[in-house]
């Protein structure tokens, strides 16, 4: 009689891989495995959260453009200025995946950069309207972009410091090893130029207090 040999099952023939691998796994987390993925996953939300804010000032644009041209339509140069910067803005995005491109980078701060004076020259150009800073749909305006601009400075300061802290896992003991044996495809992202506001949060006056201390 001819006895057939049952091979084992299949989950104790890979019993050796699962044991190795439960018993390598918390070694990684545990020497900072997760290090660089996580820092990158930061930079990235930080990243996403920058052109949030950038696109909440973009948003309050038309309004403010159509409120200024009711009291100061003559001032055409200024607001068509404000609108083609506008423009130029909203058609240089960097998404979170090619965070790894200058380039990209220096585009999009110059635009945005752009369009920042554009604002104030409109802004200044307001002075010389007592009856456009009295106005309810202007004051409103006013509060909403002093808002945007301290939370685009907060957003641009917490991407400088999630960008400077992933960098840094790339070539920074012991997180450099996994950066050389494990995640050799990760790069550095870009970052913004700090001299170019020195992360002040820019200021926002329409004369209003001036106004009010006059009266």
């Amino acid at each position: 009689m001819i006895t057939e040999r049952l091979s084992p099952p299949s989950v104790f023939r890979n019993l050796p891989a699962f044991l190795m691998m439960a018993f390598v796994l918390p070694l990684l987390a545990g020497c900072g495995y997760n290090t660089i993925p996580t820092a990158e996953e930061n930079a990235r939300a930080a990243w996403s959260e920058v052109l949030n804010q950038y696109q909440r000032r973009s948003d309050l644009i038309p309004n403010l453009v159509e409120t200024v041209k009711g009291y100061a339509s003559h001032e055409k140069d200024t607001l068509d200025a404000v609108v083609q910067a506008r423009a130029k803005a909203t058609q240089i995005t960097v998404t979170p995946e090619t965070l790894k491109d200058p380039d990209a980078l220096k585009k999009f701060q110059d635009a945005q950069a752009g369009l920042t004076s554009a604002l104030s020259r409109l802004i200044a150009v307001s002075e010389a309207y007592p009856d456009l800073k009295a106005n309810q749909n202007f004051l409103a305006l006013q509060a909403q972009l002093e808002g945007t601009e301290n939370r685009i400075a907060v957003a641009r300061r917490d991407y400088i410091q999630a960008v400077r802290d992933y960098n840094l896992t790339l070539k920074t003991f012991p997180s450099v090893l996994w950066a050389t044996f494990w995640f050799r495809g990760n790069e550095p992202f870009a970052n913004f130029t700090v001299d170019e506001d020195k992360m002040q949060v820019p200021k926002v006056d329409f004369g209003t207090s001036t106004t009010k201390q006059g009266g």
